[in-house]
């Protein structure tokens, strides 16, 4: 699974620059949020996952899609700016592969546990030892001991939406239209036609 959302994520980085389409570019930004979200799942850290979906692809891409598609860009043909500018974009861009490459190689070590390629021996102790997630641990933090201030900033917030609704409403400028019935009646026939 590492392996896949990975390849996913790398796949879905490499299309946000290259697509000419903005749409398809915030749609595959979307999808490696998501894929770097399932990453971080994988890895157990729950919390930073949620974190990424819901600030990221539930706040900032949803933004970045209706800012585009509102502001109705026009597609044009890049193949002549592309072809130009191709030879120094991949210089610089091996040169940052180099870089990163000899940073990976020269920091991390090899897993003394790992005796095969694909299968890891490693046995994870603290998992027996305790088996609370983040999530849960950070829930029963926020709940138990932070329950009123928890409350409080709920409380504020939704004066906040309430308060930001209100300001928006406007009041109706016309009044109510009344029948003036001596007018109606005093009327002469033939200021109609």
């Amino acid at each position: 699974m590492f392996y896949f959302f990975s390849n996913i994520l790398l796949f879905s980085a490499l299309m946000v620059v290259i697509v000419q389409n903005s749409i398809y570019s915030v749609l595959f930004l979307v999808c490696s949020f998501i894929s770097a979200a399932s990453l971080l799942f994988i890895l157990e850290c729950e919390f930073i996952a949620l974190l990424f979906v819901i600030i990221y692809v539930g706040a900032i891409a949803v933004l970045f899609l209706f800012v585009v598609m509102m502001l109705d860009i026009k597609t044009v043909n890049l193949t002549k700016n592309t072809i130009k500018y191709f030879p120094f974009g991949s210089f610089i861009s091996i040169i940052f592969l180099f870089e990163i490459l000899a940073i990976i190689l020269k920091n991390f070590k090899s897993n003394p546990y790992q005796k095969e390629f694909l299968v890891n021996f490693y046995y994870n102790w603290y998992e027996k030892l305790d088996p609370l997630t983040e999530i849960e641990a950070i829930g029963q933090v926020l709940y138990i001991h932070y329950v009123l201030q928890f409350l409080v900033a709920g409380y504020i917030l939704f004066l906040a939406v309430v308060g930001s609704i209100v300001l928006t409403i406007s009041p109706p400028s016309k009044k109510a239209k009344s029948q003036i019935i001596y007018r109606q009646i005093s009327r002469n026939q033939d200021a109609v036609s």
